[in-house]
């Protein structure tokens, strides 16, 4: 090979290297650009753009935003949006300024407020029908064993709505079903997933007490203890726990068909250890003037409306939210009650932030750096899921999880996606604890 030839093909390569390292560094930077943003009125937004990518209004007729350009150095740029009225914008990102490669939508919406939770709550919930949670043969009349649920086709986790069109109450209600229809085939109505199942299946008379069976083993309720998250005065909504309420044996989400929220006392606190969560112990109190009713049981916490208005002494006044742009590492708090039945504000870090475009429990990492929690409870325990999360002044998020691993960390999720599960409008919604700005 001549010397001028390898030179070109030397020089072919360097040139290949650099286009390469250069598509994936501007890939990464559209990547990581947001496709959306919502804006609080009467707040700036900063959005860092590096060389060679250019941010610019596209159209802006009404005049939403204007761009604001701060130069950090000579190679990065930090673009601050300021809102100048509600409505919504689109701001272009341009290679070099000049090939358009995505576009961001930018939303100047009204402020949120809601009055930060942390009290201890009690949550019974009943299911909508019954759901399966085991099978089993039964010894029959005739000295033979049969499992007509098996049989039938049902498996663990299916729900049982209908059976002979006649909507499910509860357990009991199954039973009398079952026997009030004697020896005859009954059809059931199954929810399976998303799915709706009719399943016909023939009781049989059991050896040991006469009564007919199906060979299943029901649920219909479960109750437990966790933490209130936020309320929001003008509609009365409320939002607790941040996570599902499961089926302790199926894992599966237990869907509502009634329940209600009441105070919750904490009896006691079992700490937390490297491989053994820890765990709340409440006692249900004035059961008979529950806080509100239950609405919904979803992946991202609990939702009902109260039947009056929920206090927080540490929060008189509602508080504005913090979307998941607001959010940085470092200091926050925790509301939440341990002990004394009381409300109390505990320090920690944020140490990690996944922005996301999707709900998922897993918003950000966060660490427990109270001594007076950490003393208590060994940091994140079972029964504090819910607990509001605070940070200048704005609830951002409610923790979820624990790591099991190590008690002092845990999970939290964006009060944005709790926000929206509750039904409390974001784009929209002009609060009254506004009026007075």
């Amino acid at each position: 090979m001549d010397k001028g030839k390898k030179r070109r093909l030397i020089s072919l390569f360097v040139v290949a290297v650099f286009m390469t390292a250069f598509y994936v560094f501007v890939l990464n930077e559209i990547i990581q650009f947001p496709n959306e943003l919502k804006i609080f009125e009467g707040e700036n937004q900063s959005l860092d753009v590096k060389f060679p990518l250019k941010a610019e209004n596209k159209k802006d007729p009404n005049n939403i935003i204007r761009l604001v350009n701060q130069e950090v150095d000579k190679n990065n740029r930090s673009i601050s949006l300021n809102p100048l009225k509600l409505g919504k914008t689109d701001i272009q990102l341009k290679l070099l300024g000049v090939l358009p490669i995505k576009t961001l939508s930018v939303e100047v919406i009204p402020k949120v407020k809601v009055i930060p939770g942390g009290q201890s709550i009690g949550v019974k919930l009943n299911t909508k029908g019954v759901l399966i949670v085991g099978l089993e043969e039964i010894e029959s009349i005739d000295g033979r064993k049969y499992n007509p649920g098996y049989t039938a086709g049902l498996n663990i986790g299916d729900s049982i709505l209908q059976i002979n069109d006649e909507k499910v109450r509860d357990a009991e209600h199954v039973t009398d079903l079952i026997n009030g229809n004697g020896n005859k085939m009954l059809q059931l109505r199954v929810k399976r997933g998303e799915k709706l199942l009719d399943i016909n299946i023939h009781p049989v008379k059991s050896a040991d007490d006469g009564e007919y069976r199906l060979g299943l083993w029901v649920r219909d309720k479960t109750a437990g203890v966790g933490t209130l998250t936020f309320y929001h005065p003008d509609s009365m909504k409320f939002g607790a726990l941040g996570h599902a309420i499961t089926d302790i044996d199926t894992g599966l989400l237990l869907a509502v068909n009634s329940g209600e929220v009441v105070k919750s006392k904490v009896a006691s606190v079992q700490q937390g250890k490297k491989g053994k969560p820890g765990e709340i112990k409440g006692i249900f109190y004035e059961t008979t003037k529950p806080i509100g009713n239950l609405e919904k049981n979803t992946h991202y916490g609990i939702y009902g409306k109260a039947y009056e208005d929920i206090k927080n002494p540490l929060y008189s006044q509602p508080i504005e939210i913090g979307f998941q742009n607001q959010v940085k590492e470092g200091k926050a708090t925790i509301l939440t009650t341990i002990d004394s039945n009381e409300v109390q504000a505990y320090e920690i870090s944020i140490e990690k932030i996944n922005h996301q475009k999707n709900p998922n429990v897993k918003s950000m990492i966060i660490r427990v750096t109270d001594k007076r929690l950490l003393e208590k409870s060994g940091g994140i325990v079972q029964g504090m899921s819910g607990s509001p999360i605070i940070q200048d002044g704005k609830l951002i998020g409610a923790v979820t999880h624990v790591f099991v691993h190590d008690p002092t960390k845990g999970y939290g999720l964006f009060i944005e996606w709790m926000l929206n599960e509750c039904g409390v409008d974001l784009n929209s919604y002009r609060q009254l604890a506004n009026s007075d700005e």
